[in-house]
């Protein structure tokens, strides 16, 4: 997942409130992409290169230089990089990029990535006044890129967006037979989707290949060594990076980190058991209001409203006033759920959606499952969610069949009664993937030489469980660890000046915070 949800939940919090007041009714993601139309074509865009081309050397694409052009404030342009880091000549693909210029006394270019994987970074430069303080875009030029397959960059292309509808409201731990069916079904549709539609770039947008990718671009800024910030998943694209090129490694920070060296089947535990923690940290709230909660007078009776909820709407969708008729399935009211638990400012947003589908509306549950899904006015702002399949499902295929899932299903119902059996059916997500990476899938993450690495986890951090920050730090030889006490996702820019301090004074001016920094 990615801090780019938190901005897309304000949005969808803001429309909550209009429609609050005028018509009287009151989360493993808003973007831009290329159209959203079922009858879109984003087919990869590789482009064959001759033998005898200058471009069949990976020296060639180093010593490219961005022609940049303006973009309403700020500049945009294309990098060029190989479809293939394996076999260079084989043809080239075009990464979107754009720069917000420093507004101060510039010390360099600071590359950006807001997580995923699936979200394009493009709009992370674009929103830069969102995600960073005024110190850093006063020294650095903040540099967002589309990791290649998402974006505007050859975007991988699966399902239309009726079918992305489809597979968004389906059951997402089926319980019948003919559940199952469907839910298998919809697994085999997606992936000869992504073989027919993407072509040859469906198999070349793995995280190795991406950081591949920001060395190029790194040269192609100029810069000697590449200073990066990373959200959520892209602390293991930063990760990787220092893995593969620790000569080249600067200043980088990596914020909601994950743990590189979990298994899937340890990760989606993880996450699982984050949600739920997550929630029990929103429900305790709403325990504590003066007011009362309106989910029930403990945690256990409020946890076991929602949970009511959830298996009612899984028997009968809510109504909602959709204008496309669409009612709230037990699909979209899981993603309604877990969106607002991503940062604590969005729990009002949650006190809303529940209280009104309490009442038999699912409407605003259905505007958050829309923010995390990237949907707006009927249409997909951009293929993150067809993205965020494929790069996970290339860097680690691993999966089971659904005959496997039940003998999972009680770790999983351990750590979260609520969500347990959900991440459980998630396993079988990279089943029957038709194509595999070739591109060093299972590096080992250390970071060997490379220069200081600041780490930061939140311990109540849904998304990316604080646990996994300090696994993080600890695996990489030059790892500080900055801890944040706190709700929601990642840690930096959330009015904590202990760690945006540490932050600043790293990526500034080169101070090291204290490994073990509590904030």
């Amino acid at each position: 997942m990615n801090k780019r949800l938190m901005v897309a939940v304000g949005v969808i919090w803001a429309l909550v409130l209009v429609a609050a007041m005028g018509v009287g009714t009151v989360l493993l993601l808003d973007r831009d992409g290329d159209g959203g139309d079922d009858d879109k074509d984003t087919s990869a865009d590789a482009t064959p290169t001759p033998a005898a081309s200058e471009m069949q050397e990976l020296d060639d694409f180093y010593d490219q230089e961005i022609a940049w052009t303006g973009c309403g404030d700020n500049e945009c342009g294309v990098l060029l990089v190989p479809i293939d880091y394996q076999d260079p000549g084989a043809g080239s693909i075009e990464l979107a990029v754009e720069r917000v210029a420093a507004t101060g006394d510039r010390i360099g270019s600071l590359v950006v990535n807001p997580g995923g994987p699936g979200a394009p970074g493009t709009n992370t430069a674009r929103d830069a006044s969102y995600y960073f303080g005024d110190e850093l875009l006063e020294a650095y030029d903040i540099v967002g890129f589309d990791p290649r397959g998402t974006g505007d960059s050859s975007p991988v292309d699966c399902l239309s967006d009726s079918e992305l509808d489809a597979q968004l409201a389906g059951d997402p731990d089926p319980d019948t037979p003919a559940e199952v069916d469907d839910f298998e079904a919809s697994s085999r549709d997606f992936w000869a989707g992504c073989e027919q539609k993407s072509g040859d770039v469906a198999a070349h947008v793995s995280t190795v290949e991406a950081a591949r990718d920001m060395d190029v671009l790194r040269s192609a800024l100029g810069e000697d060594e590449l200073d990066y910030f990373g959200f959520s998943y892209g602390t293991r694209l930063g990760a990787t990076y220092a893995e593969l090129y620790p000569e080249n490694t600067g200043r980088l920070v990596l914020d909601g980190a994950v743990d590189p060296s979990i298994s899937s089947r340890d990760g989606a535990l993880s996450q699982a058991e984050g949600f739920e923690v997550a929630l029990r940290a929103y429900v305790e709230n709403c325990i504590s209001s003066s007011a009362g909660c309106f989910l029930g007078d403990s945690v256990d009776a409020a946890l076991a409203t929602i949970k009511g909820l959830i298996a009612d709407i899984d028997e009968e969708p809510l109504p909602t006033d959709d204008a496309a008729g669409r009612d709230l399935s037990v699909g979209l009211a899981f993603y309604g759920i877990i969106t607002p638990l991503y940062a604590e400012d969005y729990w009002v947003a949650l006190d809303a959606g529940l209280q009104q589908a309490l009442d038999g509306d699912g409407s605003t549950l259905l505007l958050l499952a829309d923010s995390y899904a990237s949907r707006e006015e009927g249409t997909f702002q951009d293929n993150s969610l067809e993205a965020i399949s494929v790069i996970n499902c290339l860097d680690d295929p691993w999966s089971i069949g659904t005959d496997e899932v039940e003998a999972n299903i009680a770790d999983f119902e351990k750590v979260s009664p609520t969500f347990g059996t959900v991440f459980a059916w998630g396993l079988t997500a990279c089943h029957g993937i038709p194509f595999e990476s070739t591109d060093e899938p299972d590096l080992v993450i250390d970071g060997a030489g490379a220069a200081p690495i600041v780490v930061i986890g939140t311990t109540r951090d849904p998304a990316t469980p604080y646990k996994e920050a300090v696994a993080m730090a600890e695996q990489l030889e030059s790892g500080v660890l900055i801890s944040r006490d706190g709700d929601g996702h990642t840690g930096y820019n959330q009015e904590n000046a202990c760690v945006d301090d540490a932050v600043h004074a790293y990526l500034i001016d080169g101070e090291v915070p204290d490994d073990g920094l509590e904030c």
